[in-house]
């Protein structure tokens, strides 16, 4: 968190997460599945938390919610910019129809979308150079009393193949009526069910 006379909400900035993907998308596999306070891995993925916000347990006020949405969303649009500026249009992933909102629904969706879809709706992806890895970055929310991330993902091509998108990004793609899941869980704008 940074300090509460500069005014945000958040210590989030693009210049502090452009070199944590950038280590992501060169980082090898690993050979097991694991997950810490930084993410998640295993022999066909990674996941990259770039920042976490504050929790919500506390917060009364939905404006504090909205601080926060609005700081990470901005710190996403300049991050999806300059991937962007490197690979092309992204595809925007509707993790919502491909992992539905149940168990059942997941159990043969590929990682990493099974694991972000328990925490967003979309995603913004990207075929890196190469084509044997993709990246896609997300905003994300696993309910409503708990922080915001910003997630940045790697993954084989398999894992999208087939996937719903709405193809390369286009202004105003993203609406509060489709972005809030079951269970508060959220894509990249509209407040978490129940705030």
């Amino acid at each position: 968190m940074s300090s509460k006379n500069s005014g945000s909400a958040t210590d989030a900035t693009p210049e502090a997460c452009l070199p944590l993907i950038d280590g992501l998308v060169v980082r090898p596999f690993p050979e097991t599945e694991f997950q810490d306070d930084t993410g998640d891995g295993g022999p066909d993925h990674l996941i990259r938390v770039l920042h976490r916000s504050r929790d919500f347990w506390d917060a009364e006020d939905p404006q504090v919610w909205e601080q926060v949405d609005a700081e990470l969303s901005a710190c996403l649009d300049t991050l999806i910019a300059v991937c962007t500026a490197r690979w092309g249009d992204p595809l925007v992933v509707d993790l919502w129809a491909e992992c539905g909102d149940g168990d059942d629904a997941r159990r043969d969706v590929p990682e990493p979308l099974c694991t972000l879809s328990q925490v967003t709706t979309s995603m913004y992806a990207w075929r890196l150079s190469g084509g044997d890895r993709w990246l896609g970055l997300a905003l994300g929310q696993a309910d409503k009393e708990l922080p915001m991330e910003l997630l940045a993902a790697v993954g084989l091509p398999a894992a999208l193949d087939g996937v719903p998108h709405g193809g390369p990004r286009t202004p105003g793609c993203c609406s509060a009526e489709d972005a809030t899941g079951a269970s508060g869980t959220r894509g990249r704008t509209g407040a978490p069910t129940g705030l």
